[in-house]
């Protein structure tokens, strides 16, 4: 490394710990973040040995949203296909027919017709 023309050897940069999300390669510069907003907040408080729901991050990517879309399909999210990949996106829960767990679609909620989920 170089300070003001003096050569210094003994200070290396080789340690890059930011990295993408997605796809799990080193970011160069600034990452691309998302921000998933936080579900309805019950009214009672969750007890300690509940866990959240879903983690609204911030999850850090490069910009392409290929990236985005491989962390949804890895935690097994739904993506709406009416929206984009944005820098918030908005969880939906998405009722199983025969009442197990529920699943999650993300969509960045600008569209005012109906969401169209499709596995991310």
């Amino acid at each position: 490394m170089e300070i003001d023309g003096v050569r210094i050897t003994t200070i290396v940069k080789d340690n890059v710990a930011i990295r993408c999300d997605g796809c799990f390669d080193i970011i160069v510069g600034t990452p691309w973040r998302v921000n998933l907003l936080d579900i309805v907040a019950t009214e009672k408080p969750s007890s300690w040995n509940e866990s959240p729901a879903i983690n609204p991050g911030p999850f850090q990517f490069h910009s392409d949203p290929a990236c985005v879309r491989r962390w949804m399909a890895a935690r097994d999210y739904f993506f709406c296909r009416r929206g984009q990949v944005r820098e918030i996106m908005r969880p939906v829960p998405i009722p199983t027919a025969d009442g197990g767990k529920v699943r999650w679609g993300l969509c960045d909620g600008i569209h005012r017709d109906d969401h169209e989920f499709i596995p991310a």
